[in-house]
């Protein structure tokens, strides 16, 4: 599974998804959950719609728990679990293509 955590007002965030919308739609086995930090519902939605993204599991974390819980102090953080539900890799800023390919690779290894 991969959890990322983003939010509309940040730039890197808005670079990345479409890389990240793209995975989620060729790994099908891979779970992908997008976790908007400090935002409602209608500001996602609204940018989502705007940059032609079509993207499942959104999860809107108004307060920006998820982030907090985990430590993340900067947007956008991608996390990485196994099968098993272990945390096994963090990316602090944009993914490119080439670096989600290879932690992709990683997880299924």
């Amino acid at each position: 599974m991969v959890v990322n955590l983003w939010a509309t007002w940040c730039p890197p965030c808005r670079r990345e998804m479409p890389v990240l919308a793209d995975a989620q739609q060729r790994e099908s086995a891979v779970r992908f959950v997008f976790a908007n930090q400090g935002e409602d519902r209608e500001t996602a939605q609204r940018y989502l719609t705007a940059a032609g993204l079509e993207l499942a599991n959104v999860v809107i974390d108004p307060g920006a728990r998820i982030g907090r819980e985990i430590g993340s102090g900067s947007l956008p953080t991608t996390l990485f679990y196994d099968a098993s539900g272990r945390l096994v890799d963090t990316h602090l800023g944009a993914l490119s293509a080439a670096s989600l390919a290879s932690k992709l690779r990683s997880l299924r290894n």
